[in-house]
């Protein structure tokens, strides 16, 4: 059994929460929101805790986790632990690790996938840092991947940083990975040819090369909802794919896939495009092509 003091009880906070406990190791959770916290404050969790201290942080990235960071580096004591399992900038490691190392506290950053669905069919983890951290960290992971080999759900990527820059690549192929199955199905609805699109999805879930779970997951929405018109077709970005295509031009490293999925992304929030505005301008002053003007 190994204790840990968990930050962050949203939605993959507070099944990762209940996965561990079921899994029999102590957890103690703090959360701002009254309702799923088990302690009033920071402070409070920490002094919960028996040294030295394992605390996992599960919070927003960017300011709320450097945030986090920082008041947790006042309130640890040396030989403790702390893991940063957010969507964090990669670039962020390196400094956390930097302020926490002042006061001989160690640091890890784990990417985690596995989304709503983690607690019943575990995450998949990618660690960054030093391998005496990712061991003694270890019981927390095993109980957190999934069932199975361990390389199959765990993999200690490199040093620190290592574990937010596998999981920033992760998200972007997942970008690439959706914009696919969802250009399949406009393409699908669009042809008069196809009068079942819904039965020739969920058909590719066995036996086929494009069989995944988030086919799976397209299978299910389209249960829910067959033509999936009770949803706008506006989707965010949180930010990972945006630093993937940043990796990929500092590296040098062709991504036409995933770029082109994050611009897809961009399109879907315009309502009213000022560069296609420009190109329907451009079609009719060089070749007269027809333009539609506002209120027709």
């Amino acid at each position: 059994m190994v204790q840990l003091g968990l930050v962050g009880l949203g939605k993959m906070g507070f099944n990762m929460r209940e996965r561990l406990r079921a899994a029999g190791h102590e957890v103690v959770g703090y959360d701002r929101n009254p309702e799923v916290t088990d302690t009033a404050s920071l402070a409070e969790l920490v002094s919960a805790l028996d040294a030295p201290r394992i605390v996992w942080v599960m919070v927003p990235a960017g300011d709320a986790t450097r945030e986090t960071v920082l008041e947790l580096r006042e309130l640890l004591d040396p030989g403790d632990l702390l893991i940063d399992g957010g969507n964090s900038r990669f670039s962020d490691d390196k400094k956390n690790a930097a302020l926490l190392a002042e006061k001989n506290i160690g640091y890890l950053d784990v990417g985690v996938s596995g989304g709503v669905w983690g607690k019943e069919n575990g995450y998949g983890l990618m660690a960054g840092g030093a391998k005496e951290d990712v061991a003694r960290a270890m019981p927390i992971f095993d109980a957190l991947r999934p069932e199975g080999p361990r390389e199959e759900g765990f993999a200690h990527a490199g040093s620190v940083g290592a574990g937010h820059y596998a999981k920033m690549v992760h998200n972007g192929i997942e970008y690439g990975l959706m914009q696919a199955y969802a250009e399949g199905f406009e393409l699908l609805e669009a042809a008069k040819v196809v009068e079942d699109v819904p039965a020739v999805i969920k058909a590719w879930q066995r036996g086929t090369v494009v069989r995944s779970w988030l086919l799976d997951l397209l299978v299910r929405a389209l249960d829910e909802d067959p033509e999936l018109d009770d949803l706008e077709g506006y989707v965010e970005d949180s930010g990972e794919g945006r630093w993937t295509l940043e990796e990929a031009i500092n590296n040098a490293v062709p991504a036409p896939v995933i770029s082109a999925a994050l611009f897809a992304r961009f399109a879907s929030r315009q309502q009213d495009s000022a560069a296609m505005r420009a190109v329907a301008a451009l079609r009719n002053q060089f070749g007269g092509h027809a333009v539609k003007k506002v209120g027709e």
